[in-house]
Protein backbone atom coordinates (compact mmCIF):
# COMPACT_ATOMS: atom_id res chain seq x y z
CA UNK A 1 0.00 0.00 0.00
CA UNK A 2 1.30 3.44 -0.90
CA UNK A 3 1.68 5.93 1.09
CA UNK A 4 -0.49 9.03 0.44
CA UNK A 5 1.25 11.97 -0.74
CA UNK A 6 0.71 14.88 2.28
CA UNK A 7 -0.22 18.03 0.79
CA UNK A 8 0.66 21.28 0.87
CA UNK A 9 -0.28 24.58 0.53
CA UNK A 10 1.25 27.98 1.09
CA UNK A 11 -0.73 30.44 1.72
CA UNK A 12 -0.10 34.34 1.26
CA UNK A 13 -1.86 35.89 4.15
CA UNK A 14 1.29 35.21 5.79
CA UNK A 15 2.59 37.69 3.73
CA UNK A 16 0.50 40.46 5.47
CA UNK A 17 2.37 41.46 8.42
CA UNK A 18 5.77 42.49 6.43
CA UNK A 19 3.51 43.17 3.06
CA UNK A 20 1.97 45.88 4.47
CA UNK A 21 4.77 47.67 6.00
CA UNK A 22 6.59 47.22 2.82
CA UNK A 23 4.26 49.01 0.26
CA UNK A 24 2.96 51.49 2.21
CA UNK A 25 6.81 52.71 3.19
CA UNK A 26 7.82 52.62 -0.56
CA UNK A 27 4.90 53.62 -2.06
CA UNK A 28 5.08 56.64 1.08
CA UNK A 29 9.06 57.16 -0.03
CA UNK A 30 8.20 57.71 -3.53
CA UNK A 31 5.06 60.04 -3.58
CA UNK A 32 6.28 62.30 -1.09
CA UNK A 33 10.17 62.67 -2.03
CA UNK A 34 8.88 63.03 -5.38
CA UNK A 35 6.31 65.53 -4.40
CA UNK A 36 8.89 67.50 -2.66
CA UNK A 37 11.29 67.31 -5.73
CA UNK A 38 8.47 68.38 -8.05
CA UNK A 39 7.45 71.65 -6.06
CA UNK A 40 10.94 72.64 -5.36
CA UNK A 41 11.50 72.14 -9.51
CA UNK A 42 8.49 73.45 -10.31
CA UNK A 43 9.41 76.76 -8.37
CA UNK A 44 12.50 77.45 -10.72
CA UNK A 45 15.38 76.47 -8.00
CA UNK A 46 18.73 75.21 -9.02
CA UNK A 47 19.35 71.41 -8.75
CA UNK A 48 21.28 71.70 -5.76
CA UNK A 49 18.18 73.33 -3.61
CA UNK A 50 16.08 70.42 -5.23
CA UNK A 51 18.82 67.45 -4.81
CA UNK A 52 18.95 68.97 -1.46
CA UNK A 53 15.52 69.24 0.08
CA UNK A 54 14.49 65.59 -1.40
CA UNK A 55 17.71 64.48 0.89
CA UNK A 56 16.29 66.21 3.57
CA UNK A 57 12.82 64.35 2.75
CA UNK A 58 14.28 61.01 2.23
CA UNK A 59 15.78 61.15 5.94
CA UNK A 60 12.81 63.14 7.66
CA UNK A 61 10.65 60.24 6.18
CA UNK A 62 12.45 57.41 6.82
CA UNK A 63 12.30 58.17 10.45
CA UNK A 64 8.88 59.52 10.64
CA UNK A 65 8.23 56.33 9.13
CA UNK A 66 10.15 53.87 11.61
CA UNK A 67 8.59 55.53 14.22
CA UNK A 68 5.14 55.90 13.24
CA UNK A 69 4.94 52.28 12.82
CA UNK A 70 6.80 51.32 16.12
CA UNK A 71 4.27 53.39 18.20
CA UNK A 72 0.85 52.11 16.24
CA UNK A 73 2.14 48.73 15.94
CA UNK A 74 3.39 48.54 19.31
CA UNK A 75 -0.36 49.54 20.41
CA UNK A 76 -1.70 46.62 18.41
CA UNK A 77 1.44 44.50 20.81
CA UNK A 78 0.61 45.91 23.68
CA UNK A 79 -3.79 45.48 23.47
CA UNK A 80 -2.65 41.91 22.27
CA UNK A 81 -0.49 41.12 25.35
CA UNK A 82 -3.24 42.52 27.20
CA UNK A 83 -5.92 40.39 26.19
CA UNK A 84 -4.03 37.54 26.00
CA UNK A 85 -3.16 37.86 29.96
CA UNK A 86 -6.57 38.68 30.98
CA UNK A 87 -7.29 35.40 29.01
CA UNK A 88 -4.84 33.03 30.87
CA UNK A 89 -6.34 34.61 34.25
CA UNK A 90 -9.59 33.30 32.99
CA UNK A 91 -8.10 30.15 31.97
CA UNK A 92 -6.88 29.30 35.52
CA UNK A 93 -10.14 30.91 37.32
CA UNK A 94 -12.80 29.60 34.70
CA UNK A 95 -11.85 26.52 32.68
CA UNK A 96 -14.75 24.78 33.12
CA UNK A 97 -16.56 28.39 31.39
CA UNK A 98 -13.83 28.66 28.96
CA UNK A 99 -14.48 25.32 27.59
CA UNK A 100 -18.03 25.91 27.39
CA UNK A 101 -16.96 29.27 25.14
CA UNK A 102 -14.52 28.02 23.14
CA UNK A 103 -16.96 24.83 22.14
CA UNK A 104 -19.82 27.89 21.31
CA UNK A 105 -17.46 29.04 18.98
CA UNK A 106 -17.27 26.32 17.18
CA UNK A 107 -20.98 25.38 17.03
CA UNK A 108 -21.13 28.85 15.87
CA UNK A 109 -19.29 28.06 12.89
CA UNK A 110 -21.35 24.94 12.18
CA UNK A 111 -19.67 21.86 14.15
CA UNK A 112 -22.34 19.52 16.33
CA UNK A 113 -22.25 20.47 19.81
CA UNK A 114 -20.94 17.13 20.78
CA UNK A 115 -18.22 17.04 18.74
CA UNK A 116 -17.71 20.67 19.17
CA UNK A 117 -17.55 19.99 22.97
CA UNK A 118 -14.82 17.20 21.91
CA UNK A 119 -12.71 19.16 19.67
CA UNK A 120 -12.47 22.31 22.63
CA UNK A 121 -11.60 19.71 25.56
CA UNK A 122 -8.82 18.13 22.57
CA UNK A 123 -7.60 21.36 21.60
CA UNK A 124 -7.31 23.11 25.62
CA UNK A 125 -5.62 19.64 26.28
CA UNK A 126 -2.99 20.51 24.19
CA UNK A 127 -2.47 24.77 24.47
CA UNK A 128 -5.44 26.19 26.01
CA UNK A 129 -3.80 29.82 25.99
CA UNK A 130 -3.23 28.72 21.91
CA UNK A 131 -6.87 28.10 21.09
CA UNK A 132 -8.12 30.81 23.01
CA UNK A 133 -6.18 32.91 21.39
CA UNK A 134 -6.53 31.91 17.99
CA UNK A 135 -10.44 30.80 18.08
CA UNK A 136 -11.60 33.48 20.47
CA UNK A 137 -9.47 36.20 19.98
CA UNK A 138 -7.79 35.91 16.41
CA UNK A 139 -4.70 36.56 17.64
CA UNK A 140 -2.28 34.07 15.52
CA UNK A 141 1.73 34.08 14.84
CA UNK A 142 1.71 34.87 11.36
CA UNK A 143 -0.55 38.07 12.07
CA UNK A 144 1.16 38.86 15.44
CA UNK A 145 2.27 42.48 15.52
CA UNK A 146 6.01 42.78 15.32
CA UNK A 147 6.99 46.83 16.02
CA UNK A 148 10.85 46.08 15.26
CA UNK A 149 9.87 44.47 12.24
CA UNK A 150 7.76 47.28 11.07
CA UNK A 151 9.53 50.08 11.72
CA UNK A 152 13.09 48.77 10.02
CA UNK A 153 10.56 47.71 6.94
CA UNK A 154 9.04 50.67 6.39
CA UNK A 155 12.03 53.13 7.10
CA UNK A 156 14.08 50.60 4.68
CA UNK A 157 11.73 50.39 1.93
CA UNK A 158 10.33 54.43 2.65
CA UNK A 159 14.29 55.03 1.79
CA UNK A 160 14.52 52.74 -1.03
CA UNK A 161 11.21 54.09 -2.62
CA UNK A 162 12.72 58.32 -1.85
CA UNK A 163 15.89 57.08 -4.00
CA UNK A 164 14.07 57.00 -7.61
CA UNK A 165 12.92 60.58 -7.53
CA UNK A 166 16.07 61.65 -6.23
CA UNK A 167 18.22 59.87 -8.86
CA UNK A 168 15.67 60.96 -11.50
CA UNK A 169 16.29 64.24 -10.79
CA UNK A 170 20.12 63.94 -10.15
CA UNK A 171 20.89 62.58 -13.87
CA UNK A 172 18.18 64.66 -15.80
CA UNK A 173 19.26 67.63 -17.37
CA UNK A 174 19.14 71.34 -15.75
CA UNK A 175 15.78 72.01 -17.35
CA UNK A 176 14.05 68.76 -17.29
CA UNK A 177 13.72 67.77 -14.08
CA UNK A 178 9.94 68.57 -13.62
CA UNK A 179 9.16 66.10 -16.61
CA UNK A 180 11.81 63.04 -15.52
CA UNK A 181 10.89 62.81 -12.30
CA UNK A 182 7.17 62.86 -12.94
CA UNK A 183 7.56 59.99 -15.72
CA UNK A 184 10.04 58.25 -13.71
CA UNK A 185 7.80 59.04 -10.98
CA UNK A 186 4.03 57.49 -12.27
CA UNK A 187 6.48 54.31 -13.75
CA UNK A 188 8.02 53.44 -10.58
CA UNK A 189 4.66 53.45 -8.86
CA UNK A 190 2.92 51.42 -11.62
CA UNK A 191 5.54 48.94 -11.07
CA UNK A 192 5.75 48.71 -7.06
CA UNK A 193 1.78 48.59 -7.43
CA UNK A 194 1.80 45.53 -9.46
CA UNK A 195 4.57 43.87 -7.15
CA UNK A 196 2.65 44.58 -4.45
CA UNK A 197 -0.38 42.61 -6.26
CA UNK A 198 1.97 40.02 -7.39
CA UNK A 199 3.57 39.04 -3.87
CA UNK A 200 0.02 39.43 -2.62
CA UNK A 201 -1.28 37.02 -5.08
CA UNK A 202 -4.02 39.62 -6.04
CA UNK A 203 -4.55 40.94 -9.91
CA UNK A 204 -2.05 43.66 -11.14
CA UNK A 205 -3.82 46.10 -13.01
CA UNK A 206 -6.24 47.85 -10.43
CA UNK A 207 -3.50 47.98 -7.81
CA UNK A 208 -0.78 49.50 -10.14
CA UNK A 209 -4.02 52.40 -11.33
CA UNK A 210 -4.59 52.86 -8.41
CA UNK A 211 -1.49 53.55 -6.91
CA UNK A 212 -0.52 55.93 -10.00
CA UNK A 213 -3.45 57.76 -9.86
CA UNK A 214 -2.95 58.88 -6.28
CA UNK A 215 0.70 59.60 -6.83
CA UNK A 216 -0.10 61.82 -10.28
CA UNK A 217 -3.08 63.81 -8.17
CA UNK A 218 -0.17 64.58 -5.22
CA UNK A 219 2.25 65.60 -8.09
CA UNK A 220 -0.14 67.61 -9.91
CA UNK A 221 -1.12 69.66 -6.68
CA UNK A 222 2.61 70.07 -5.26
CA UNK A 223 3.89 71.29 -8.68
CA UNK A 224 0.74 73.70 -8.71
CA UNK A 225 1.79 75.15 -5.67
CA UNK A 226 6.02 75.35 -6.21
CA UNK A 227 4.50 77.38 -9.55
CA UNK A 228 2.79 79.69 -7.41
CA UNK A 229 5.66 80.23 -4.92
CA UNK A 230 7.65 80.60 -7.82
CA UNK A 231 5.25 82.89 -9.68
CA UNK A 232 5.03 85.42 -6.26
CA UNK A 233 8.44 85.37 -5.15
CA UNK A 234 7.37 84.05 -1.76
Amino acid sequence: MTRRARHRETHLVNRIGWLRAAVLGANDGIVSTASLVVGVAAASSGRGDVLLAGLAGLVAGAMSMAAGEYVSVSSQADTEKADLARERTELATMPDAELEELAGIYVERGVDPELAREVACQMMDRDALAAHARDELGITPSMAARPVQAAFTSAATFSAGAALPLLAAAASPEGAILPTVTVATLVSLAILGALGARTGGAGLVKPALRVTFWGAAALALTAGVGALVGQTGL
